[in-house]
């Protein structure tokens, strides 16, 4: 019994080493027993030669073969490999272990300064899908957006370059291929390249951090211009650990919901900051992750949706046939499995709808009880901006005339829009008032 356990110890440890072995080659030694003194002789002949050929040591020395061991021998050997095995194993995991402990508490390390958003390689020429221009833009600067039309961070990014009437082009990105973002080692959108005048070009990414830093640049107009700001907003990069494995290093930038100043100030008091600040992490924690499970609550929703951003996108113009059906049919299909696994990753109420009216409610009731045409008061501020700016992603959809027929955000939707429309924030073109120091983010 004690042998055949022995056998099944190193049967686990070395199964990729003696796979010949087997259990039936085992249980046969336990028929020695019922052999007399004469046939045992036999058996030596016959029987344990071809034994030890099965074992792989071959015949023995004066047949030319390796030394043959007995059965103790053996199972002593087996015993002692598996043994080791372990051994070697245990020690190997615990390595690893202190190594994932290691790089958790070890970031690989935080670009502090503007040389990090530099881009040093040729971009490849695209198709502009659009053009917007104004006049009164006074910067000298070309930006370029790269962008998906409905993503929800991207209109948020569009909403507030078309209320400020920035000057720039679109670059359409083709959602499944994403063949305009081969150029660049960060892949997500929006993604707004900056060439100035002396022809450097750097690359802005995340939305907040977009409109946090070009909105710095505009109305503060620092000496240094774009470069002194981006100093200002450094970049971490993260392990992300997904079990026992790293996966790819995700980018987080730094002060992304403060803005920056040197020579003026903010048009706020503290109060009116904090306010700020507080609704448009709001939008990027709450209100953008009720959209999708709307969007694509049904196949039938999710094809609609698909459909509308075709036509609105004018992907006709921008892709291929065959691109074009491609992002349709495959991308409704799986973003309305996705859509599922949101829901539950986000823990959503059973109708996903009454989950999105909650949102658009709480907005509304706070605007209220403000008392202002705008949450910024007379003006759009930040706070306003992000919020039309994730809605209008779904303008198209029918969970965006759910919300008109069941919320009271029309009204203020549409003075957005008029806002936006208009160019209204345009003013800050302007030189602003100095009211106070620059404090040096290096």
């Amino acid at each position: 019994m004690a042998l055949v356990s022995a056998f099944r110890l190193s049967h686990l440890t070395l199964q990729n080493q003696v796979k010949i072995v087997n259990s039936k080659n085992f249980s046969a030694l336990s028929q020695l027993q019922h052999f007399n003194h004469g046939s045992r002789k036999n058996y030596d002949r016959n029987y344990q030669q071809p034994k030890r050929e099965k074992f792989g040591f071959g015949g023995g020395r004066g047949q030319g073969g390796s030394v043959s061991w007995s059965t103790p021998q053996m199972v002593l050997f087996c015993v002692g490999t598996g043994s080791a095995l372990a051994l070697g194993k245990r020690e190997y995991d615990q390595y690893k272990r202190e190594q994932v402990q290691k790089k958790l508490m070890s970031p690989i390390g935080q670009e502090v300064d503007s040389n990090s958003y530099e881009i040093k390689e040729a971009i490849p020429v695209f198709p502009v899908a659009r053009s917007i221009r104004n006049p009164n833009d006074n910067t000298k600067v070309k930006f370029t957006l790269y962008q998906f039309q409905t993503c929800p961070f991207c209109c948020k990014a569009r909403a507030f370059l078309d209320y400020y009437g920035v000057s720039y082009d679109v670059i359409e990105v083709n959602s499944v291929t994403r063949k305009q973002m081969k150029w660049s080692k960060y892949k997500k959108v929006p993604n707004l390249v900056v060439e100035l005048e002396n022809g450097k070009k750097y690359q802005l990414v995340d939305s907040t951090a977009i409109i946090s830093v070009i909105f710095s640049f505009l109305y503060d107009k620092p000496e240094g211009g774009l470069p002194n700001v981006l100093d200002c907003y450094p970049k971490i990069v993260k392990e992300q650990l997904d079990g026992g494995t790293f996966k790819k290093p995700a980018v987080e930038v730094q002060n992304a919901y403060f803005l920056m100043y040197q020579h003026s100030g903010p048009n706020k008091d503290t109060k009116g900051i904090v306010e700020e600040r507080k609704w448009r992490k709001w939008v990027d924690d709450s209100l953008v992750h009720v959209l999708s499970p709307n969007v694509y609550r049904t196949p039938s929703e999710a094809l609609q949706a698909f459909e509308w951003f075709d036509k609105v996108g004018e992907w006709e113009r921008h892709f291929k046939t065959w691109e074009r059906y491609l992002v349709i049919y495959l991308g409704s299909a799986v973003m309305w499995i996705l859509g599922k696994s949101l829901k539950k990753k986000y823990q959503l109420k059973e109708d996903v709808r009454e989950s999105l009216y909650d949102d658009v409610n709480f907005w509304m009731k706070s605007l209220r009880a403000k008392g202002t045409p705008f949450m910024g008061g007379e003006q759009p501020d930040l706070a306003d901006l992000a919020v039309y700016g994730v809605l209008s992603a779904i303008e198209g959809c029918d969970a965006f005339q759910d919300i008109l027929n069941n919320t009271k955000v029309a009204k203020w939707y549409n003075r957005m829009k008029q806002a936006c429309a208009l160019k209204e924030g345009q003013s800050i073109f302007n030189g602003q008032d100095p009211v106070m120091e620059w404090h040096d983010c290096k």
